[in-house]
C-alpha cells in the first residue's frame, strides 16, 4: 500500500510556494488527520522551528507519521548550495543539511534534497558541479542511515536546475555512487515537464524511488490540472513502490480545499 501525506511549510520566506498548509504544525496535523491522511511533510526553516517533544505528542495524538523533511530553506533563507565553488559555503550547506536529517531521524523521515543540489554555472563545469553533488550525497547518504532512513534525491525540471532533470538520468548518478541509502523522489511535476512518459519514467526508477510527490501538472492540487493517473498509479504498482505519495502542491485555492481535493484524489487513484 502507498500511504498518503500533506505538506506543511513553516517557511515565512517561502509563503506563495507549493506547501498545502502553512505556519501552524499543530493545526495541520488536525486538519491532515481528520481528512484521513496518513502522515505530514514538514519544511522548516530550521530544526529549531519544530519541538521534538511536542510533534510527538502532535503525531501520536492524531495518529499520524512523517513522510519526510524538506530541507529548502537551506537555499530560500540562506542561499546554500551543496555545490557551491566555495569550499565555506558547502560546509555550512552540509551541516545545515546534517541538522534537518537530525530533526527528521528520530521520527523515521527521510530529508529531501531538492532545490539545495544547486545550478552550475560560470567558471563551474557540469561535470565538477556533479562531482560536488556525488560527494556531498555519498556523505549525507551515509549520515542518514544512522537514523535508518535514506537521503532523498530529487530531480528537478530544467528551469530550476541543470544538473539532473529525469529518472532515468538520476538512477545512472545513483549507481555511480558507493553509498546505496540515497534514493530518488519522483515529483510528478517535473515529470510532467521532463519525462516523455511519466509512467514509463516512473519504470525506469525502479528498485530507486524512495519518495513521491502527488500533484497535478500545473502544481496544483492533483485532479486540478491535466494529469492522468491511472497509468502513473499502475507503474507504481508495477514496480513495487511503497513510500509516500505526498502532496506537494499549491494551496489552491485554499489550504483547506487544496487538502481535501487532493485526498479525494489519492483515495481514486492512489490507495
Amino acid at each position: 500500500m502507498i500511504p498518503s501525506a500533506v505538506t506543511v511549510s513553516l517557511v515565512t520566506q517561502a509563503r506563495g510556494g507549493p506547501f498545502v498548509f502553512w505556519d501552524d504544525l499543530r493545526a495541520a496535523a488536525e486538519k491532515a488527520a481528520a481528512l484521513g491522511f496518513d502522515a505530514i511533510e514538514i519544511f522548516a526553516p530550521s530544526p529549531s522551528a519544530v519541538n521534538a517533544d511536542e510533534l510527538k505528542v502532535l503525531l501520536e495524538r492524531h495518529h499520524l507519521k512523517v513522510a519526510a523533511v524538506g530541507t529548502g530553506a537551506g537555499m530560500v533563507i540562506h542561499g546554500l548550495s551543496l555545490i557551491d565553488p566555495d569550499p565555506a559555503q558547502r560546509a555550512t550547506a552540509t551541516e545545515f543539511v546534517r541538522s534537518i536529517i537530525d530533526m527528521g531521524g528520530p521520527f523515521g523521515a527521510p530529508a529531501i534534497i531538492g532545490s539545495m543540489q544547486g545550478k552550475w554555472g560560470g567558471d563551474q563545469s557540469r561535470e565538477d558541479a556533479l562531482a560536488l553533488l556525488a560527494s556531498a550525497l555519498e556523505e549525507l547518504g551515509e549520515y542518514a542511515a544512522k537514523h535508518n532512513v535514506p537521503l532523498i534525491y530529487e530531480p528537478l525540471n530544467r528551469y530550476e536546475t541543470n544538473l539532473i532533470c529525469t529518472m532515468a538520468d538520476g538512477v545512472e548518478f545513483l549507481k555511480s555512487l558507493t553509498t546505496t541509502n540515497v534514493k530518488l523522489l519522483a515529483d510528478l511535476f517535473h515529470m510532467n515537464i521532463e519525462e516523455t512518459s511519466i509512467a514509463d519514467g516512473i519504470r525506469d526508477g525502479k528498485g530507486y524511488i524512495g519518495h513521491v510527490h502527488f500533484v497535478d501538472s500545473n502544481r496544483r492540487p492533483a485532479g486540478l490540472g491535466h494529469m492522468e493517473y491511472e497509468p502513473i498509479a499502475a507503474a507504481l504498482n508495477e514496480i513495487g513502490y511503497v513510500g509516500y505519495a505526498s502532496a506537494e502542491a499549491f494551496a489552491y485555492p485554499d489550504p483547506d480545499a487544496a487538502a481535501k481535493q487532493t485526498i479525494e484524489s489519492y483515495n481514486k487513484y492512489i490507495k
